[in-house]
């Protein structure tokens, strides 16, 4: 270091003693000289203060660490390491980042939040499983990955010591590593160990854990837990071992606490019917869980634990049996508790209560005998020499002996529990190696310390022991291996405390040797101690007291009471009262009690292990049985164990003593950080060299200090030697290893000094630069604004004297002008007046002359009209005149031309003419008439014939109602139904009568609406004109916004039922390759030698279906008799699928015999419609079932039972079958007709109620429209008109289509009758003619060949017996390389050619076939090559085709709309594939899956490197020191180091994975949802990243990230995928790169924030800001109170409480049609195929 550099000088911060906060931090506010004896400082609250300084004084103050410093996730990162600078980093990281994991070291330091947080989901795991320690956030994942990941890579046994206080979090961690490992080393088989091993935590805390006044589920034992592993580590097994069991909790309680839980449980669920014989009560009615005076806790349901603790049992395979009697026993504890000894009068004797009920239950609860439980209850025995004696206890006695039972009876229940756990936890298999997660209580110090507070601080000092010998190995191991000089560290041993307690003649020995005397009392060995142990330092006698004693320990002083310890220490039980319990009637109860011989442990319990050094001997054997013996040797295999193993530790702190949320008390922390020996750590690291560099670290922080030519020098590691000699003088400050610098402590705070001196500095020289040019810009702008001033003066003067000399010019004008209006107004005055006299003096002349004119005219007009009437009045009289007389001469005229006609009517000629057409018309009514009584009596002789056979039918339907009625005891039903239905047509009469009323009144009152709506049309047109268009501009504002929102909701139901589906596809296609992974297992076990293999007729290919298809359960059942055939019955038994595929059979036969059936019976009611016939009904009826039943028979008897029984036996079974079914058959008549008429009953009812509901409906429209307005009325009746035209034009649609479907039907059935016949004549055929099978194989070559009248172009021909050929070629042994050259999809057209060609020949079998033999060929390629994205693209390319084909040329109009007139003729003819094209769906799905999770499995490992770690911006990240970070243990050693990508290599590897897809001809559909899939992938694996890493929550990383980002969104662009929502998964990391650039300091600030970060949830921009870290000192860091002010602006936002994203989300994936412009004749099958056996038919172009 320089010698000038003084670290107490002014402004330097420093940490003074504070006797309530620990430490205080303080300023220097004046230089402080070696020698001084005051040192001034002012604290933070600006408070003087003068500091002592001295040899007798205080030693001079701890020096703080630069703010860069604080909040390290490693405080070993510290410059500084002492205790203030760790106890202040860990309060601001868990207060203002709320952080509560921090590494020290090889240490994770965990404070209890008391807060449940969002930071242990599955997502986390999956962050955390890969990663090194150190990369990430510190976290109890990154200790367990450690743990893990070393068991894997160095093949040693792991361990993880989780200790601390009660409260402190202790039993959760384990938990939480417990998880960690059940989700990351899952088992592989099926027996879920991982489930068991987490199920064991609800039962042990159940019986193991209780309410304490520090924490609510506090583990008052301490357990061991070994997970085994498999070779493949997966976890195959768990053994657990326990330690120490806090029995006297079930007999006392402190105020404030409770018993163990299992005993609140059983209380809360004592009204469950299967717990009544247990006589449970409320809690607070029973001694042993009443003691505490307080029997809940707050938040917890203890019923509801209780059903996860029963849970978990039947989970361990506990049965019921057992679990009953571990409650029985549990609740006969809580009766003993209850037992009422009372006291003799003679104090020295007492006895139990008459009829005490509860030891009543306590004895019926165990099965033992009343009477003697009640008499040794209060009696032992005295047992000498030569006799036995029985003495009587007093009432305190018996009390104690009492309670001693009560707690062995539960001891040992607890260790059976425990056994049991562990075999449901064995395994068989053999385990390759573990690793054990140790959950021990830590250091504790009461006010009265007794016996187990003495074995728990022993326990500590043990594992302090290892503890400090770990670190200090580690330490060593580092110095050595980069070759740092190695210096003897000096560090507590606490190896003479040990001795002291575990030596011979020590602390424990004295106590077994007092409890071995036969009165020996606590006082007695206190006074031993005293003696033997006075002259110890770590042993001291209290000044005040007799019976207790003082340990020194590691972390504290503590006295302990001598009170008690004998007692504890025996454990005494009386013999009597277990033997009592011994010869109990129940199994379990005598079981927990017998003697257990010193058997060495089970396998299960062995574990291979060597210690490190030599372990004591027990001094006597006979002092094994005392609980400190037992406890020291189970301590000492422990200790063996974990000696055993590589020791990761975690260290949980009690921040505080009230349970409260993130409040910490720093006495509380020291206390504890003491304790348990994390500031051993820090003195032992900061005894050496604490801060470490690696060189290109150190290069890249400190390359401002070094000068222009070192920079561009190749050796950085010179460069930085040259650097530090120059920098710091004193060399035993630094040492250089092999690829780190070591530092002393404070040295990185003074390089950090210098550093930021020099930024100072040149940011100085900066201002001055920019003060300068900011004041000559400012000189300039000065002067300029002063020319201005002048300019704008002397223009604004000479503009106003202008202005005056135009105001003169203007007055001289104005008064001209004014003067002139004023003469020219007053002459057209009096111009205006004359002229008015002039023109009133003229009209009154010339209106005089114009009325005399008037007068003139007026009396020739009344001349003129009096001279016409008197004219017109001449005229109209002489008219009447002459009218008169013509009127009288053509009367006379008619008169004589009626008497002519009058003569000759008379004459008999005329009579004659006229009978002429009488007498034919005659003629014809009477041949009419004769018809017509013919046609009549035809009529009658039909109705006789009608009558007698309509009687003849009543008297047969009679008759069978009478045959009904004698077999139907209610017969008088049917009468009483037919009254009813009779009275139900009566009131539908009148209900149509009604509605015929109702109809013509609503037909009136249209008419009057009619004519009113005519009335108003045209005030309508105008106001629907208006209407419209206000309507028009409301829905253009509307419809955008209404439309996107209605298309996103429906966009997002729509793909939410997809992702459904897709899952159920994917679970599907698991549970299928995990079948076929069984099935391969089970053909290999039948290689075995000895067993006798099947022979099968079935294809390979064709076993493998697992799909249904035309026949596809015909086939199934054929193949499965045929197996039972081969098998035999016994064999056939035993497979479960056979009889599966049977039983749907059978089924499918009952439907059919049903469909039969109901024909039949529709066929018998047009019989008796048409007349009576000689066959009855039941013959047919009978004749059908017969049928059903030889069918049925043929199928599963004919099967599935031998053909060795007797031929007359079976006949006399089918006898006795067809008389069961006629049987069922009469009842199923009988029923059918109860059921018609209940039918039709039901009908009618159904009927009226509609009509009902019809005419309410109508009296409802009638009543609203009389309340509405005309304008209403007709709106709402135009309304009206159009709903009912609607609804009608969708009906008749609806009747289209389904007479087209019905069309579409029969069409097929004909062709399917067509090819029966044909297969029917063809058979008849070969009967007739017997020919060999070549010849009939040609012959029916030639017939085809002959009856191919119509063009084949676009088909591929090939024989059966080639289809297994032909799927190897095509799909198994393809590469994609041999068809690169040739049209995509090629597999996917000559499949779909093939298919062609079966379907115009009209072959099911062959098309079935040949579709489920290529998709079970698919997947066993897929299978095979599931890894290689190439192949994988391939057949998904090649799926889709040929799924777009089947859609293509399936017929249906919506697929035919883009194909040309040859692609319409290629169309299929004969067969609807609607079911395949379903089944290449899923398998497109399926193939899709798998190609997305290989592809994200090859841009996993370079997705954090690529987006947050390579600096695609150089210079631009700064580096901090990470402590531990990426130190030897966490690092893979056999490669060369971690593999870094860059974003070019991220963004070649996915150029590649779109050219291999594109080259393929994979959709660009399905390629854009591709992309979208991986650019997810990249967003959530960064994004969760950058949530878990404090250490690149920068800046500088904000503007990395958004350059990374940019660059992906450009190579969419480039690729035209940016159009496929890919870039929009990239959103919530863009928005987090800007929210690490914005600013954060005001409420505008944080504002802006909460709309910048919509992307984002409250949870992830709060973990950002906390983790914010500037990378230099002139960044500030984002406040507590900007933060707490972005939360309360955030309140409002209801987002999911969800930390990281979910990398395993797929967004369910669409596969839109795309048909192919390739004419099928166009495509050329390539001669290297080798598919020369497909024929091409028609004049197709040949290759």
């Amino acid at each position: 270091m320089a010698s000038d550099y003084n670290p107490y000088c002014k402004l330097t911060r420093v940490w003074v003693p504070d006797p309530d906060d620990v430490w205080k931090a303080a300023e220097i506010t004046r230089d402080y000289k070696e020698g001084e004896a005051v040192l001034h400082l002012q604290l933070e609250d600006g408070t003087p203060l003068e500091y002592q300084v001295g040899p007798k004084a205080n030693a001079l103050p701890f020096l703080r660490n630069p703010d860069i410093l604080v909040g390290e996730n490693d405080l070993t990162a510290l410059s500084y390491l002492h205790e203030p600078a760790v106890l202040h980093n860990l309060r601001v990281r868990f207060l203002e980042s709320n952080n509560i994991y921090t590494y020290c070291g090889i240490v994770l330091v965990a404070i209890n939040p008391y807060e449940q947080l969002q930071i242990y989901g599955e997502e986390v795991i999956t962050a955390y499983s890969g990663q090194n320690m150190g990369d990430m956030d510190p976290h109890i994942f990154a200790v367990a990955e450690e743990a893990y990941k070393q068991m894997a890579r160095d093949e040693k046994n792991q361990s993880i010591i989780v200790s601390g206080e009660s409260g402190a979090g202790k039993t959760v961690s384990a938990k939480y590593a417990m998880r960690y490992f059940a989700t990351v080393g899952g088992s592989s088989s099926d027996a879920n160990v991982e489930e068991k091993v987490l199920a064991s935590n609800p039962i042990m805390e159940a019986i193991g854990n209780a309410k304490t006044t520090r924490n609510d589920n506090s583990s008052r034992f301490g357990k061991y837990i070994q997970i085994g592993f498999s070779r493949h580590y997966h976890i195959i097994g768990a053994n657990m071992r326990t330690y120490l069991l806090e029995k006297s909790r079930v007999v006392f309680q402190a105020e404030e606490e409770r018993n163990y839980h299992i005993f609140y449980q059983l209380c809360a669920s004592a009204s469950l019917p299967e717990f009544k014989d247990l006589s449970l009560m409320s809690a607070e009615d029973f001694t042993y869980t009443s003691l505490g005076e307080n029997i809940f806790i707050e938040g917890v349901n203890d019923a509801d634990d209780f059903k996860k603790t029963r849970e978990a049992f039947t989970l361990l395979g506990i049965k019921e049996s057992s679990q009953s009697s571990i409650f029985k026993i549990m609740a006969s504890i809580l009766h003993l508790g209850n037992v009422e000894i009372v006291s003799e009068r003679d104090g020295e004797s007492c006895h139990v209560a008459r009829n005490d009920v509860h030891l009543q239950h306590f004895c019926r609860l165990l099965g033992v005998e009343l009477k003697q439980m009640d008499h040794w209850l209060c009696h032992r025995k005295l047992a000498t020499a030569s006799e036995t004696f029985v003495k009587t206890m007093s009432c305190q006695q018996a009390i104690n002996a009492r309670n001693a039972l009560a707690k062995h009876i539960y001891a040992h229940l607890f260790d059976w529990i425990v056994e049991h756990i562990n075999k449901a936890l064995h395994t068989s298999s053999k385990q390759h190696s573990f690793i054990g997660v140790l959950d021990i209580y830590g250091f504790e110090t009461f006010e009265v310390n007794s016996f187990e507070q003495f074995c728990i601080n022993y326990a500590n000092e043990k594992l302090q022991q290892q503890f400090n010998s770990h670190v200090f190995k580690l330490e060593q191991d580092e110095y050595m291996k980069e070759d740092i000089p190695w210096t003897l560290i000096d560090f507590y041993d606490n190896q003479p405390c040990i001795d002291l307690i575990e030596a011979r003649l020590g602390i424990l020995d004295l106590l077994d040797e007092e409890c071995k005397v036969p009165k020996g009392t606590d006082q007695n060995w206190a006074q031993k101690l005293y003696k033997q142990h006075s002259s110890s330092g770590h042993f001291q006698k209290p000044r005040m007291s007799n019976t207790s004693f003082i340990i020194i320990h590691f972390a504290d002083k503590v006295e302990y009471q001598c009170e008690g310890f004998l007692e504890k220490n025996r454990d005494t039980v009386y013999e009597e009262q277990i033997n009592i319990l011994k010869a109990s009637e129940f199994q379990l109860v005598a079981d927990l009690f017998q003697d257990k011989s010193d058997a060495p442990p089970s396998k299960a319990s062995k574990v291979n292990v060597r210690s490190l050094k030599t372990v004591p001997k027990v001094p006597n054997k006979e002092h094994r049985k005392t609980v400190g013996h037992q406890f020291r040797s189970s301590l000492h295999l422990l200790m063996d164990t974990l000696n055993a193993t590589t020791p990761h530790y975690v260290r949980c702190i009690k921040p505080n003593d009230l349970k409260e949320a993130f409040s910490f008390d720093s006495r509380r922390a020291v206390q504890q950080l003491r304790a348990c020996g994390v500031l051993e750590t820090i003195r032992i690291s900061a005894a050496g060299y604490p801060s470490r560099w690696t060189y290109p670290d150190f290069f890249s922080r400190y390359w401002v200090l070094m000068r222009k030519s070192d920079l561009t020098s190749a050796d950085k590691k010179q460069v930085c030697k040259n650097l530090l000699e120059t920098l710091i003088k004193e060399p035993d400050m630094f040492q250089f290893g092999k690829t780190k610098i070591f530092f002393r402590a404070g040295q990185v705070a003074y390089l950090e000094k210098l550093r930021t001196d020099k930024f100072r500095s040149a940011c100085i020289k900066i201002q001055k630069t920019v003060r300068g040019w900011l004041q000559r810009i400012r000189y300039r702008r000065v002067r300029r604004a002063a020319i201005g001033l002048q300019r704008y003066g002397r223009g604004y003067l000479a503009r106003r004297y202008a202005e005056f000399l135009r105001q003169n010019r203007a007055a001289l004008i104005c008064q001209k002008q004014y003067r002139m209006v004023r003469e020219r107004r007053k002459f057209l005055r009096i111009r205006r007046a004359t002229v008015t006299i002039q023109a009133y003096a003229r009209g009154m002349f010339t209106r005089r002359i114009f009325w005399e004119f008037m007068l003139h005219h007026k009396a020739m007009l009344i001349q003129k009209h009096v001279r016409g009437w008197l004219q017109r009045k001449k005229f109209r009289q002489a008219l009447d005149a002459a009218i008169i007389i013509q009127c009288a001469f053509r009367r006379m005229q008619a008169k004589r031309q009626l008497k002519q006609l009058k003569i000759e009517a008379r004459s008999a000629q005329h009579l004659k003419k006229l009978n002429t057409g009488m007498e034919n018309k005659i003629v014809q009514l009477q041949r009419k008439m004769d018809e017509q009584s013919k046609e009549l009596k035809t009529q009658n002789e039909q109705l006789v014939t009608a009558n007698a056979s309509l009687g003849s039918e009543v008297t047969k339907l009679q008759k069978q109602l009478e045959q009904v009625r004698s077999q139907q005891p209610d017969g008088g039903q049917v009468e009483s139904l037919q009254e009813e239905v009779e009275r139900l047509r009566e009131e539908l009469q009148e209900a149509q009568a009604h509605r015929k009323r109702m109809e013509e009144e609503h037909g009136n009152e249209k008419l009057s609406l009619s004519q009113r709506v005519e009335e108003l049309e045209a005030e309508n047109a105008l106001l629907k004109v208006e209407k419209d268009e206000l309507n028009r501009r409301i829905q253009q504002q509307t419809m955008n916004s209404a439309a996107k929102e209605s298309s996103a909701s429906l966009e997002m139901e729509l793909n939410q039922l997809r992702e459904r589906y897709q899952d159920l596809i994917k679970e599907y296609s698991r549970l299928e390759r995990r079948y076929d992974n069984l099935k391969e297992e089970m053909d290999l076990s039948k290689f075995q030698p000895g067993h006798h293999r099947n022979p099968s007729n079935q294809s390979s290919l064709e076993s493998d279906s697992n799909y249904s298809s035309v026949d596809k359960y015909v086939g199934e059942t054929d193949d499965s008799i045929q197996q039972v055939k081969e098998m035999g019955e016994e064999n056939a038994a035993m497979d479960i699928s056979l009889f599966m595929k049977l039983q749907i059979r059978v089924r499918e036969l009952e439907t059919e015999r049903k469909r039969l059936q109901v024909n039949l019976d529709k066929m018998e009611e047009q019989a008796k419609c048409k007349g009576p016939e000689p066959k009855t009904p039941t013959s047919d009826v009978a004749t059908g079932d017969l049928v059903y039943n030889n069918l049925k028979e043929s199928e599963v008897d004919g099967g599935l039972n031998s053909s060795k029984e007797p031929l007359d036996k079976e006949e006399a079974l089918k006898a006795y079958h067809g008389l069961c079914e006629s049987k069922k058959l009469l009842e199923a008549q009988l029923q059918t007709q109860t059921r018609q008429h209940r039918d039709e009953l039901e009908a009618l009812h159904t009927q009226i109620e509609l009509l009902k509901d019809d005419l309410e409906k109508k009296q409802e429209l009638l009543n609203y429209m009389s309340t509405l307005s005309p304008e209403a009325k007709v709106d709402y009746t135009v309304q009206q008109e159009l709903t009912r035209l609607t609804n009608s034009n969708l009906e008749l649609k609806g009747m289209v289509e389904k007479m087209e479907k019905n069309e579409r039907k029969l069409r097929k059935q004909l062709r399917i009758y067509m090819k029966k016949v044909q297969e029917l004549a063809a058979q008849a055929a070969a009967h007739d003619v017997d020919q060999n099978k070549d010849e009939k194989n040609k012959m029916i070559q030639k017939d085809i060949r002959m009856t191919k009248v119509k063009n084949f172009e676009g088909m591929l021909e090939y024989l059966k017996e080639d289809e297994a050929r032909l799927i190897k070629t095509l799909i198994t042994d393809i590469q994609p390389s041999t068809v690169s050259a040739t049209v995509p999809c090629l597999p996917a057209y000559i499949l779909f050619m093939c298919i062609r060609h079966a379907d115009y020949i009209n072959d099911d079998q062959k098309v079935i076939s040949l579709l489920t033999s290529s998709i079970n060929a698919i997947k066993k390629v897929l299978k095979r090559n599931n890894d290689d994205f190439e192949m994988i693209s391939f057949w998904l390319a090649n799926s889709s085709r040929l799924l777009h084909c089947l859609k293509q040329y399936s017929g249906e109009e919506a697929f035919m709309t883009q194909n040309t007139t040859k692609q319409n003729e290629h169309c299929l003819k004969n067969f609807d594939l609607a079911e395949y094209r379903q089944i290449l769906s899923d398998l497109s799905i399926q193939i899709y899956q798998q190609l997305i999770k290989v592809a994200q499995g090859i841009i996993q490992p370079m997705i954090v490197s690529a987006m947050l770690e390579s600096e695609s911006i150089p210079s631009l990240a700064g580096v901090k020191s990470m402590g531990y970070r990426n130190r030897s243990s966490s690092m893979d050693t056999d490669a060369d180091g971690p593999t870094t990508y860059t974003l070019q290599g991220l963004i070649r590897q996915l150029s590649q994975f779109n050219s291999i897809m594109r080259d393929h001809g994979l959709d660009p559909e399905v390629v854009g949802q591709v992309a979208r899939q991986l650019f997810h992938c990249i967003n959530a694996f960064t994004l969760n990243n950058l949530l878990l890493r404090k250490d690149i929550c920068s800046w500088s990383t904000g503007m990395q990230l958004r350059y990374n980002t940019s660059q992906l969104e450009e190579w969419l662009r480039a690729n035209n995928l940016f159009q496929s929502k890919a870039s929009a998964t990239l959103e919530p990391i863009i928005q987090a790169a800007q929210l690490l650039q914005v600013k954060k300091k005001t409420s505008q600030d944080a504002e802006a924030i909460c709309s910048l970060c919509t992307a984002l949830t409250v949870q992830q921009i709060v973990k950002i800001l906390n983790l914010y870290t500037p990378l230099n000192e002139f960044e500030e860091r984002v406040t507590v109170s900007f933060i707490r002010n972005v939360q309360s602006v955030l309140q409002e936002r209801n987002d999911p409480p969800q930390l990281l994203l979910d990398t395993k989300h797929t967004f369910p994936v669409l596969f839109p049609y795309a048909p192919s412009a390739l004419s099928l004749e166009a495509v050329r099958i390539p001669p290297s195929l080798g598919l020369d056996f497909l024929v091409r038919s028609g004049p197709a172009p040949s290759d």
